[in-house]
């Protein structure tokens, strides 16, 4: 029998509390929907009186917005899934702390996803260090250098961007190497991270490698293209990348 979970709905629209209450109750009845509210205030009193599992959070409110509402707490002990239209920001913060977010409608295969993701984090219960993580590049905005939440097969790691010199596909799997030398093992892929690096200044030179253009030492003519980086490691350039690798290096070096 499946687990249940005690968990609270925020939103500032009752039409989403709602339609969220039904898709819970038809997909996912093991999901106990103690409490709603609707805006921060009122979900700061919910959380503190129920003590959830899992929190349904709306980021856009008016006023205080959901990260207002975390940033009320001194421990995260409970999952956080985030509902949400478009947040080009939000989400940008969110995927680099690998935190659940649906957009609205809800698509219920991926409403699934993330609650059985929830429920298997709220089974081996501890302090939720990725909200800590998106909190933080949050208050940051873009004056501080942000770290990315990197999960792998035994742990969970938070790293600066900065650090990280470039990544390596292999199937499902990216390989992050870090100035360091070390190395880390990721279980995702390397397309979803080439989305969220790309602003800081990493570029996809290939379809199984993506570079920290800070750490380019030149561009070798070679075998159509190569990069050299700081530490002598040569990276490919495709040719369907090439001119995009230019432009990149023209801009930043």
């Amino acid at each position: 029998m499946p687990m249940s979970v005690k968990s609270i709905i925020v939103d500032d629209e009752p039409n989403n509390i709602e339609n969220l209450q039904q898709i819970i109750k038809i997909w996912c009845p093991q999901i106990d929907v103690v409490a709603t509210a609707s805006n921060a205030g009122d979900a700061i009193t919910a959380i503190k009186a129920n003590q959830p599992d899992l929190l349904f959070l709306d980021i856009q409110m008016p006023g205080q917005s959901g990260f207002d509402v975390l940033r009320a707490f001194d421990k995260i002990d409970f999952e956080v899934i985030f509902i949400t239209a478009y947040d080009k920001y939000g989400i940008q913060a969110i995927k680099f702390s690998a935190l659940d977010y649906l957009l609205k409608p809800i698509d219920i295969a991926e409403f699934k996803l993330a609650i059985e993701k929830a429920t298997k984090k709220i089974s081996s219960r501890q302090q939720n260090h990725s909200i800590e993580n998106l909190l933080e590049y949050i208050k940051a905005g873009q004056k501080e250098t942000p770290k990315i939440t990197l999960p792998t097969l035994t742990e969970i790691r938070y790293v600066k961007i900065t650090d990280i010199t470039r990544c390596e596909a292999s199937n499902n799997y990216t390989t992050f190497y870090l100035q360091s030398g070390e190395q880390v093992l990721v279980c995702k892929t390397l397309k979803e991270f080439a989305d969220i690096l790309k602003p800081h200044h990493f570029v996809r030179t290939h379809q199984s490698h993506l570079v920290n253009v800070q750490f380019v030492k030149s561009y070798l003519k070679e075998d159509g293209g190569t990069l050299l980086l700081n530490d002598q490691t040569k990276v490919p350039i495709s040719r369907q990348n090439r001119e995009l690798v230019k432009d990149a290096l023209g801009k930043t070096l």
